[in-house]
């Protein structure tokens, strides 16, 4: 339940922040336009508000709504999710966003994603500039990777050191590593030494998401780090801190994961352990219990592997936040693709996919980094040209400049009607695959 509780809440915060940078970003568009803007919502106040205030001689009334699925900033004169026909049908007003020049209008539309995209670009900034660029080379991971059944169905095998993907170093494990690898034609691996090359099948992200069993995991040996109370197995063992497992009742335990496996099989059981303290093989008499938990905090990846550090001044954070910021776009874009598969669609996800991007503890950078990437997506798919988003918008405001007419008001109404009913249909879609995951 705390689990649950910690990652409701980061995500709760990322997207009130995501939702309130948006809509100031149409906002102060409109104010720069002299374009009337009634309601600016956190969250949506359907039929009541938590929370409003209009401040004195102030034309914006500010609220927070009940209901948590986004925000909303009411302009005069438009047609938007309020459905405000009574003021549409009446003359158009000079303060209204259907008085004013096209150019201004589209700025107006705009500014959300503007604001979201630059948004991501200072948080990724900020993000590098306090905590630098950490990552573990894969040429560092000796130990090389355990790999997912999907991956070892081609070829791949445990052990295996990732080097390159079609000739360029393959530098570390992350998000665009994965999509070189799946993307590729070929993939060399370090193998017992010798080079071996891997060939990728074109549908190798239709595979990923089928299987839904990832890609792979780095291989590191279980040292022990600490332990945790004197009345733990591993104290009543004798381990001691920077002890090496490396066997349970004579059978190889290369890896962190071979240990658990082996613990796990034998519940209320005395194992002998093979451990290497100080360059000295020992082994240990251990009594396991029903958890096979051992007592002992181990040793992370950071610690076992030699890791690089990039640091950033003020000034160099920029630069490469914007990279940062402009790859992690491009990435997802080219991910889009995939969506209109069958995979894809069924690897769709609401707010339980999203909140399970976020740790089950509270880490700022980890939160940061979610809230920019979220950010991102935020401002690529309201710029997508589908009524009721802002691209919908943008849309119809490009075809009255080159038209050099607009769409009447009632086209705009069904529009908007038919892309909210899309936008919801999709909504529950993806919800829903949430459910089927979860009772599955």
């Amino acid at each position: 339940m705390e689990t649950f509780l910690i990652k409701a809440a980061q995500l709760i915060l990322s997207l009130s922040i995501l939702v309130l940078v948006h809509e100031f970003g149409h906002f102060i568009f409109a104010r720069m336009f002299k374009v009337r803007v009634e309601k600016f919502y956190l969250f949506f106040d359907a039929w009541f508000a938590l929370f409003r205030f209009k401040p004195k001689n102030s034309e914006t009334e500010y609220g927070i709504g009940w209901l948590p699925l986004g925000g909303y900033c009411k302009i005069s004169g438009m047609i938007d999710e309020s459905m405000d026909k009574e003021q549409m049908a009446q003359p158009p007003k000079p303060y209204e966003f259907r008085s004013k020049p096209a150019g201004q209008r589209l700025l107006i539309m705009i500014g959300g994603v503007l604001f979201n995209f630059l948004l991501a670009l200072f948080i990724y900034s900020m993000i590098l500039l306090k905590w630098g660029d950490t990552y573990l080379p894969l040429e560092n991971v000796t130990m090389g990777m355990d790999y997912s059944q999907t991956f070892k169905n081609i070829g791949f095998q445990d052990g295996d050191i990732l080097l390159d993907t079609d000739g360029v170093k393959l530098e570390r494990l992350d998000e665009n590593g994965l999509r070189r690898v799946v993307n590729a034609q070929e993939v060399t691996v370090l193998r017992d030494g010798v080079k071996v090359k891997i060939g990728i099948p074109g549908d190798m992200m239709q595979r990923v998401m089928r299987d839904r069993e990832g890609f792979a995991s780095y291989r590191f040996p279980l040292v022990v780090d600490k332990i945790q109370s004197d009345d733990s197995p591993a104290a009543h063992a004798g381990l001691k801190p920077g002890d090496k497992i490396i066997s349970v009742d004579s059978v190889s335990t290369p890896t962190y994961y071979d240990v658990r496996e082996q613990i796990a099989e034998r519940p209320n059981t005395t194992v002998l352990l093979g451990v290497v303290r100080n360059g000295e093989h020992l082994t240990l008499s251990l009594t396991t219990n029903d958890n096979s938990l051992l007592g002992i905090e181990r040793k992370g990846i950071y610690q076992l592997y030699k890791t690089e550090t990039v640091t950033y001044t003020f000034f160099s954070s920029f630069p490469a936040g914007i990279k940062l910021g402009v790859n992690t776009l491009k990435g997802y874009v080219s991910d889009m693709k995939y969506v209109f598969t069958k995979e894809g669609a069924s690897s769709l996800g609401g707010f339980g996919t999203i909140g399970n991007l976020f740790p089950p503890v509270w880490d700022w950078r980890t939160f940061w980094m979610m809230t920019a990437f979220l950010s991102i997506i935020l401002a690529f798919m309201n710029i997508l040209p589908i009524p009721a988003l802002d691209g919908g918008h943008v849309m119809f405001l490009l075809y009255e400049v080159i038209a050099r007419r607009k769409p009447s008001d009632k086209f705009l109404e069904y529009a908007q009607i038919t892309g909210m009913l899309l936008l919801f249909a999709l909504l529950i879609f993806a919800n829903g695959n949430d459910l089927l995951r979860l009772f599955k």
